[in-house]
């Protein structure tokens, strides 16, 4: 099931949109099964589990950080993510410098939008972005590749579309201002429901797990 669901997610999925396998919660022995079908990107949302699949996993893919990431497992993380798309705050991002310059590794980041205004989500409000942005770009050890959103988890994916539209904005912007050191290339937005709908609005990275995988046992 797992192989016939990323072959056709990979055969659909426009020229230039790349696929992040959400792994959250699945087995090491089901993400080897998506490696194997052709996944190039992994997701995860937590280190430990990350490390039990990389055991199994290890270089053969990118590995990229999709969940919310505490100052006190930045070092970890480091020795196992190509990149963390959820950078939103300087406190967090002073830990990622840090750490990456020990390891003498530079860590592409996207800063993490709450383009929702959720209170109980995490990311930087829209209006507050280019600030953080600037800085940042401050740091030698940390490079910014673009932008993340996750937008509000609707039933109906049109729902998810005017989070998807004001980050794409943003990401425009932003990219006009031609910050020092600053690369505008990704656009992380979209998972299983809203994909399609972020695509449409621009997105040119989607994180999908449930239509990979199936449905989670547990979260």
């Amino acid at each position: 099931m797992i192989e016939e669901n990323v072959k056709r997610i990979l055969g659909e999925l426009p020229a230039g949109v790349e696929l992040v396998a959400a792994a959250k919660t699945r087995t090491p022995e089901d993400i080897l099964q998506a490696v194997e079908a052709g996944i190039k990107i992994l997701g995860e949302n937590y280190v430990q589990e990350a490390r039990e699949a990389f055991e199994l996993v290890g270089r053969k893919v990118k590995w990229h950080f999709i969940g919310h990431l505490q100052r006190n497992k930045v070092k970890k993380a480091i020795e196992i993510f190509d990149m963390i798309e959820t950078l939103d705050s300087p406190e967090l991002a002073a830990e990622i410098d840090k750490r990456c310059s020990q390891a003498g590794k530079i860590m592409p980041v996207l800063i993490e939008i709450n383009s929702g205004r959720e209170k109980q989500k995490f990311g930087v409000l829209p209006e507050d972005a280019e600030v953080l942005i600037k800085t940042v770009a401050e740091f030698k050890s940390i490079k910014i590749k673009g932008l993340m959103t996750m937008g509000p988890a609707f039933g109906n994916p049109e729902d998810a579309r005017p989070y998807f539209i004001k980050t794409k904005k943003l990401f425009d912007k932003i990219k006009t201002l031609d910050f020092p050191g600053v690369e505008m290339k990704c656009l992380s937005m979209g998972m299983t429901n809203s994909y399609r709908v972020a695509i449409e609005e621009g997105a040119n990275m989607v994180r999908i797990g449930t239509k990979i995988f199936g449905p989670r046992s547990y979260d």
